[in-house]
């Protein structure tokens, strides 16, 4: 069962306008929350950036937090299974093709809800492979847009080389992945870029950082230059379908000092255990 615009129905019978500005311009936003034993793992953050997001585009939120939580809590109890991830987008409705906001047009509101993807024991215990791409994308990658054409032609390149992801470099900078962000570590440091325009702030990236800090590793906030970026003793995404997951290679190249160059690192171990830990709790 799927939820539109206030009604709930089989997925196959949900119909939307060609003229919703969605479809015709990509004008919304959306969020994705993981589920963990019917359990949303840090919905409030999820929902706090989605207020943002419809902020910054100018869009009004149609529900309150209550009202969402209520939504999601429904769309779990429906489902057959107990990890889900819960998609849910909000685009200005449907209206005239004419660029500017129209008026008095109700926002169109879709939510789905399926199997949480699952980390293979091989991508735990070996890493995976990445490949850089050039960060194409307009300025505000912070904002959680559906016109996400940038990040799928990144991560396209990459998985036509049979990568898991992309990471993807703009002025000689690391930025993020098409749906990931991007942690290295240099020596016992966890270096994280700073959240600015061109970053998304991931909320799974803010939990791996909060985590960090409980547990006295150690942790800087910086840009990363991409010479420096080759020079990481360990690099790692972290997203909401993931949690946390170390690239081993990166452009055919393994990742890592001598010790394990092309396998995943102490670092990851240990913060993966952690963030597993605190998923399930």
């Amino acid at each position: 069962m799927i939820f539109l615009n206030g009604d709930w129905m089989p997925i196959e019978d949900a119909k939307i306008s060609v003229l919703d500005r969605g479809f015709i311009y990509g004008d919304g936003v959306y969020e994705y929350v993981p589920v963990i034993n019917r359990k949303p793992y840090r919905l409030l953050p999820h929902l706090a950036r989605l207020d943002k997001s419809c902020q910054e585009i100018g869009l009004k939120n149609p529900y309150s937090v209550e009202q969402w939580s209520d939504i999601i809590k429904q769309i779990i109890a429906k489902q057959s299974f107990d990890d889900q991830g819960v998609y849910w987008q909000v685009t200005r409705g449907v209206a005239k093709r004419d660029h500017t906001f129209p008026k008095d047009v109700e926002p169109t509101v879709f939510m789905m809800s399926n199997p949480l993807p699952k980390l293979t024991q091989t991508q735990i215990d070996d890493g995976v492979a990445c490949y850089t791409y050039p960060d194409l994308r307009w300025h505000r990658c912070h904002i959680k847009s559906i016109s996400l054409l940038g990040n799928v032609l990144a991560r396209q390149h990459s998985f036509e080389q049979g990568g898991v992801e992309c990471v993807m470099l703009r002025d000689g900078f690391m930025t993020e992945a098409s749906a990931s962000n991007v942690f290295c570590v240099f020596g016992d440091t966890i270096v994280s870029p700073p959240k600015d325009n061109h970053i998304l702030g991931g909320i799974t990236l803010d939990g791996v950082m909060e985590l960090a800090t409980k547990s006295n590793m150690k942790l800087v906030v910086r840009s990363v230059p991409e010479a420096e970026m080759w020079t990481a003793d360990e690099m790692w995404l972290s997203s909401s379908s993931k949690g946390v997951l170390a690239i081993t290679s990166l452009d055919d190249k393994p990742i890592g000092n001598p010790l394990h160059r092309g396998k995943p690192g102490p670092m990851f171990k240990k913060m993966f255990a952690i963030m597993q830990a605190d998923m399930h709790a």
